[in-house]
């Protein structure tokens, strides 16, 4: 099939071939043939009448388009990927559960850029689903329509289609508009109104269906009620220039204990564990581009990454880049996490990086290894002077991890060293940081 949009087009290549693949087919050229008017010559150049019928060669000649068009993925066409590996990053005697998540993107298409993120999409937990169908006393086939408006089995939809860690509104007022119970429905109507007591913390769907007993809503209408599973967002933690194949994460396994029952993160437990039950599982995913995390375009151009825990994840991809393109200008990593011995996450990369030059520099706050509790913010404090040298030097600044408070305590810290290091009063420290911040010389990436 001859190409019909130029390579000069703006388009990348992966939408100009599916571009074309849709004119041609719009335009019934299928075969190849082009539209009444054009012919081609024998190195396949469009080749157009002019007014007086004579044929005239339309330069520059268009290049072939593959047989086949390129599918583009993003976040309503997911690539099916494959998981390659599932690696632990945390020792003997660690409180947490981290993981490596390696995923092929291999034929996919997809490219993306440090600083970026990847949206997976997650299944919900296998023996939630079967609890709440035995709870409605279901089989599991029974049909019912997905988000996206198609007919699946039960199972299958409570699985991979809604989102059954979080009761929503529209369930609590379906279940209290068939409780036979008064008290029921009137509790019902409370906890959408007001969840004074927060009762509905920690607590999902089986929960509220086992606490409210009296409700007959049917099957299908419950399903219908339900909020759509959502996609997670994970910062990337590699660079394509590296892994031209691949995507890493660093996922933090969320496990926890609450009303008498062992509760999940969905996603990522769905990444440590059920991806591992068989070989090359597949996961759906897309990149989410996030222009406002970006290193600085100069390689010479100084750094300072604060990212303890999982926050290191953009951070283990920026010293990948910057090993990849060679570049020149110095970079400080501050890590913490609550044992060295056992949470070190990444400590033999981070160590090549120092070696190779690729990290200049690197702060160590582990919590836990003293009765003192010392943060990366800690860290910062102390190294205070060096921080506002590299500032006024026009290093850039990123805070990667917790939003509620490890990102405002390191953001704390940052002021504080303007105004003991910049000797700025503080509304000359706010205006310092907010220029760094207009500038985009001061990035986050928090959650």
């Amino acid at each position: 099939m001859s190409s019909i949009l130029p390579e000069n087009s703006p388009f990348t290549p992966q939408q100009r071939v599916w571009l074309d693949g849709f004119l041609s087919s719009s335009l019934g050229l299928a075969n190849g043939a082009m539209p009444n008017g054009v012919q081609t010559n024998n190195n396949s150049a469009p080749l157009l009448q002019n007014g007086n019928g004579a044929l005239q060669k339309n330069d520059p000649p268009v290049a072939k388009a593959p047989e086949k068009p390129v599918p583009l993925y993003d976040r309503d066409n997911p690539f099916p990927a494959r998981v390659l590996e599932v690696r632990s990053l945390n020792g003997t005697g660690s409180a947490k559960d981290t993981r490596l998540i390696s995923i092929d993107l291999t034929g996919s298409g997809l490219t993306y850029e440090a600083g970026d993120a990847l949206g997976v999409y997650p299944e919900n937990n296998h023996d939630l689903v079967e609890e709440i169908l035995a709870t409605l006393g279901a089989t599991g086939f029974e049909p019912v329509v997905t988000p996206e408006s198609r007919i699946v089995p039960a199972r299958i939809a409570l699985q991979m289609g809604y989102d059954i860690s979080r009761p929503s509104d529209d369930l609590l007022l379906l279940l209290s508009e068939t409780a036979h119970d008064e008290s029921e429905a009137a509790r019902l109507k409370e906890l959408v109104e007001d969840d004074k007591d927060n009762w509905l913390d920690h607590r999902d769907v089986f929960d509220v269906l086992q606490a409210f007993p009296s409700c007959n809503a049917s099957l299908a209408e419950i399903v219908a009620s339900l909020s759509p599973l959502q996609p997670r967002l994970y910062s990337i933690a590699s660079s394509q220039k590296e892994n031209p194949t691949q995507v890493h994460l660093t996922v933090g396994i969320v496990r926890w204990h609450a009303n008498e029952r062992q509760r999940h993160g969905v996603a990522s437990t769905f990444l440590a564990d059920r991806t591992l039950l068989s070989p090359g599982t597949q996961v759906s995913v897309f990149v989410h581009p996030s222009p406002g995390f970006r290193l600085p375009e100069n390689g010479d151009t100084p750094i300072i990454m604060v990212g303890p825990g999982t926050g290191i994840a953009p951070f283990r991809a920026f010293m990948q880049e910057r090993r990849a393109t060679q570049a020149k200008g110095p970079s400080w990593l501050f890590f913490g996490d609550q044992k060295a011995s056992c949470d070190y996450l990444y400590e033999d990369e981070l160590a090549r990086h120092l070696s190779d030059g690729s990290l200049s520099r690197l702060d160590l706050a582990f919590s836990r290894d003293q009765d003192e509790k010392i943060y990366v913010q800690t860290r910062m404090l102390q190294q205070g002077k060096d921080i506002w040298q590299w500032l006024e030097e026009g290093a850039h600044f990123y805070i990667c991890g917790d939003a509620k408070r490890m990102a405002k305590d390191v953001d704390a810290a940052l002021h504080q060293i303007a105004r003991e290091h910049g000797n700025l009063d503080e509304a000359g420290a706010k205006n310092y940081i907010q220029s760094l911040v207009k500038s985009r010389r001061y990035q986050r990436d928090v959650y």
